[in-house]
């Protein structure tokens, strides 16, 4: 009887998962920006949703966050609405006639989502499924429902979720998530990075405090499985884009997760003194991990062709136990990554999401009693101007020149 009660239950939250609403009829899209802008991207998300826009005090950087689509921060400028859009938007999403079953992929420059994606923990795979991209599945609380926007003002939103999750094992976990958002002022940036710059230098920052509690009557535990905090920042690719996530090349145990979705090809990722360097071009579906005891605390990408440094920073535990997220069951399931990157390309039938490239960080295990919470910081930081106190910053805060990131993948 007990066996028969919780297949029905199973079944019923595998169809109301499935019964996608159908999205609204598109309106005519009309923009005085040129696509690539943030005016353009701010009036094309305004025909959507009523989004808010994050302000420093001058006025010039500027972030969007959408309470519709899940909290996210959708893109940010330095320059005001005729300055580039930062983060990458797939616009042929909000127009497709109905709900993707596998992810409806938005975009957004910082979203938030629950790992672990794949494992016997597995969020993202239904019970005895097996774990390839025609059984995966978003959950639908971080893929198409709204949020609750709970708190707003000029520099700083507040949204929250309640939703409840199953996990490959069979285990229904309720919880609720508050997303923090707060757009930094230089003088920020600079406390938090120890890096100075001077007026030759635009920029634009944010930060993200994201808090899980648990909400439902068990503690989430070893055996039972619990949920991880992932923050995932989406960029538009180019050429000359190249990403670089720090690790210590002094440790022991392995250096990183290089076959999340097969081998990459040697011209597309290099090791150097305490960076890896991955190409992102968006040509190439690969990603890459760094384990706990490995890493650091921040990460970075620099488009060459576009003169732009991006940075993440993040909490980091050396000593979390952190999920192991691969598509497989077969490997020991607190041995996880603390920080990832990716680089999208075609998938084996010639299809592709974006392209884009991601760089992401993930938290240690939520193991929590009932009522308890646990945050992760995650912020974002993008620099243009002038290349010398780009590469000033590049080399204070990711231990290498602008020059010897472009010249790896010539």
């Amino acid at each position: 009887m007990k066996d028969s009660t919780f297949f029905l239950v199973l079944t019923a939250i595998i169809f109301l998962a499935a019964c996608h609403p159908a999205p609204p009829a598109q309106k005519p899209f009309e923009t005085e920006y040129p696509k690539g802008s943030f005016g353009y991207d701010l009036d094309f998300l305004k025909q959507n949703d009523s989004v808010v826009v994050l302000n420093t005090k001058d006025g010039n950087s500027r972030v969007i966050v959408s309470p519709k689509y899940q909290g996210k921060v959708f893109t940010s400028t330095d320059s005001g609405a005729n300055g580039r859009s930062f983060g990458w938007i797939n616009y042929k999403t909000f127009a497709q006639p109905s709900l993707d079953a596998h992810m409806n992929a938005y975009g957004g420059e910082d979203r938030l989502w629950l790992g672990p994606e794949g494992g016997k923990f597995s969020i993202f795979f239904r019970p005895r499924n097996e774990m390839t991209i025609a059984h995966w599945h978003t959950p639908t609380a971080f893929d198409f429902e709204q949020w609750t926007l709970t708190m707003k003002s000029e520099n700083k939103v507040s949204l929250s979720k309640s939703t409840r999750i199953l996990n490959y094992l069979g285990v229904i976990s309720s919880l609720n998530i508050i997303r923090d958002i707060q757009i930094l002022e230089p003088a920020d940036e600079k406390k938090m990075l120890g890096v100075d710059f001077n007026q030759k230098v635009e920029t634009v920052a944010f930060t993200t405090k994201n808090t899980i509690i648990n909400t439902g009557p068990i503690a989430w535990y070893q055996k039972s499985g619990a949920p991880c905090l992932w923050n995932l920042d989406m960029f538009t690719p180019s050429p000359k884009a190249v990403i670089v996530v720090l690790y210590d090349s002094s440790g022991v145990g392995k250096k990183a997760t290089t076959d999340y979705f097969g081998k990459i090809s040697p011209d597309r990722l290099k090791y150097a003194k305490n960076v890896i360097l991955f190409r992102a071009d968006g040509k190439s579906r690969g990603k890459i991990g760094v384990p706990p005891m490995r890493a650091k605390n921040v990460a970075g990408s620099y488009d060459g062709q576009n003169n732009v440094l991006t940075i993440i920073q993040f909490d980091l535990d050396p000593q979390g136990t952190y999920l192991n997220q691969e598509w497989r069951t077969d490997r020991p399931p607190f041995s996880g990554d603390a920080v990832n990157a990716y680089n999208d390309g075609p998938l084996q039938n010639g299809t592709q999401m974006g392209p884009f490239f991601e760089l992401e960080s993930v938290s240690p295990a939520a193991f929590l009693k009932p009522q308890e919470g646990m945050s992760h910081t995650h912020s974002v930081f993008h620099f243009t101007g002038d290349k010398d106190e780009l590469n000033q910053i590049a080399v204070k805060v990711l231990g290498i020149s602008l020059a010897d990131i472009q010249a790896a993948f010539k």
